[in-house]
């Protein structure tokens, strides 16, 4: 098995490697503007190569896996698709919106639906006819979450790297053979990618990247509650959700758009903490990625949720405050 997987990492290394070349031909490029954390225009795209890489080298590696959630491939075809097309022309949001919710009810043909969240002091909360609906939030919500912290060479990427460690424990452990094969195929193919894309960056992964990963993370993690607390979910991405959490309370604080863009996410305002160094920033956020994944794994799925939820809503408002004085400190508009 090994093999196989080192297979999808060098073949994504071929794939990333033609994508920085050919994307430049196209105008798939990235243009320097005020959020941006680099001066140079730098090919996008990335995604499309290492998502290729995983996507045709899988059916021969876990074929079972392939067949069996057939739906679900298909699925993450289409986000590709949209990402693609919005990193060479700009989709409108609406348009990512509705193809990530088509992609969503093609995964429940697998059977991939969050239909019980487990027990809150006391209520067993079973969603019934909710389910497709709550699982098309979530599955939206984290895609876009993921897609924001693809802000700085190599966040994303490593981020990513360790939420997928993370839940190729949890199938590992529980012998889910779904959850395994795609988390090492997505671990070695963006191990792959983190060649070009770690500081100074050669290409970026774009949309096309940015939406899989947050997608096939989602998807990854809705199987994964037949195993783990809901709420360990939230400790094994949390970097990703506190982000997109914190980011809209102050949005609507300080009465701005939910979806207006700016410089505010937590890796803007640790990266001029830092002094404007992105490896420093970056491994910051992945060690503190590291550490909350690995509570999230120590979370025993016969305690009543309701308190984990609170001890996750609490070490956001801490992230929250620390990051508010951050804010005033460097004199940010946020």
């Amino acid at each position: 098995m090994t093999v196989e997987f080192l297979l999808i990492f060098f073949v994504s290394v071929l794939f990333v490697w033609g994508m920085k070349h050919y994307s430049p031909r196209i105008g798939l490029v990235d243009i320097p503007n005020i959020r941006s954390s680099h001066n140079d225009v730098i090919p996008r795209g990335g995604g499309v190569g290492f998502t290729m890489a995983v996507w045709l080298l899988l059916p021969f590696i876990c074929f079972s896996v392939v067949t069996e959630y057939f739906w679900t491939f298909i699925a993450i075809f289409l986000v590709l698709i949209v990402g693609f097309l919005d990193d060479h022309r700009d989709t409108s949001p609406n348009t990512k919106f509705i193809v990530i919710i088509l992609a969503t009810i093609l995964i429940y043909f697998d059977n991939i639906v969050i239909d019980d969240i487990g027990v809150f002091f006391g209520w067993h909360l079973q969603l019934g006819w909710l389910a497709l609906p709550f699982t098309a939030l979530a599955v939206v919500g984290f895609t876009n979450a993921l897609n924001l912290i693809d802000g700085l060479d190599g966040l994303a990427a490593g981020i990513s790297i360790v939420i997928f460690t993370s839940l190729f424990s949890v199938g590992y452990m529980h012998d889910d053979t779904f959850i395994t094969c795609i988390s090492l195929a997505f671990i070695a193919a963006l191990s792959a990618f983190l060649l070009f894309n770690w500081n100074p960056a050669s290409i970026f992964m774009g949309d096309s990247g940015s939406l899989v990963l947050g997608f096939v993370i989602a998807v990854l993690s809705v199987k994964a509650l037949a195993y783990i607390p809901a709420v360990s979910i939230l400790f094994l991405a949390a970097i990703p959700n506190m982000d997109v959490m914190i980011i809209l309370v102050r949005r609507k604080m300080h009465g701005h758009s939910a979806f207006a863009a700016d410089k505010c996410h937590f890796h803007h305002i640790l990266h001029q903490f830092f002094s404007n160094n992105t490896k420093k920033t970056v491994f910051f956020l992945i060690v503190l990625q590291v550490i909350y994944s690995m509570t999230g794994l120590q979370l025993d799925k016969n305690i009543d949720e309701g308190y984990l939820l609170v001890l996750f809503i609490l070490n956001t408002v801490m992230l929250y405050l620390i990051l508010s004085t951050m804010i005033k400190r460097q004199k940010r508009d946020c």
